[in-house]
């Protein structure tokens, strides 16, 4: 089986390769305040076709977590895949993402909504916002379709 070669949309994931430490403020649930919270991660290749985060960070009780997100592109989808796992939760995130056209990768999956009953549809977005630096953000869909922004966190280029 002959590897395919990598395209502009893998060579984008590269650029978030490296250690990096972050610092993120999320809101729990409807009505709380936000909290502040840091961690790192340590983003590593798979080839040059994937890349791997694994993460580490404080909960918003003090406690410790780790997380990992896969990310590569599937050339016959079109369309961006991955995963995401973190150990205070038991589901998996599946993601299915693309570009929005402002440099920024949306990663869509479904999940539990924290603000009302049932599924709803979240994105985790990727913005690469300078040399040494990206923003990482969620949202969820509100039961009336409007985005709720819940995190986001700014990761530097651990020295």
């Amino acid at each position: 089986m002959e590897i395919p070669p990598p395209r502009p949309e893998h060579e984008w994931l590269q650029r978030l390769l490296g250690d990096w430490s972050f610092e993120a403020e999320m809101v729990m649930g409807p009505g709380q305040p936000p909290v502040k919270t840091k961690g790192r991660w340590v983003i590593r290749p798979v080839g040059a076709l994937w890349i791997v985060a694994d993460g580490e960070g404080t909960s918003p009780d003090g406690e410790t977590h780790t997380s990992m997100m896969t990310i590569g592109f599937d050339p016959d989808k079109g369309r961006f895949v991955g995963t995401f796992i973190a150990s205070p939760m038991t589901k998996l995130w599946l993601y299915d993402g693309a570009f929005d056209g402002q440099d920024r990768l949306v990663l869509a999956a479904s999940g539990p909504s924290f603000v009302s009953e049932g599924e709803t549809l979240y994105h985790d977005i990727i913005e690469a916002t300078e040399e040494g630096r990206f923003r990482f953000s969620s949202r969820l869909r509100g039961a009336d379709g409007a985005w709720i922004d819940f995190m986001s966190a700014d990761y530097r280029r651990a020295a």
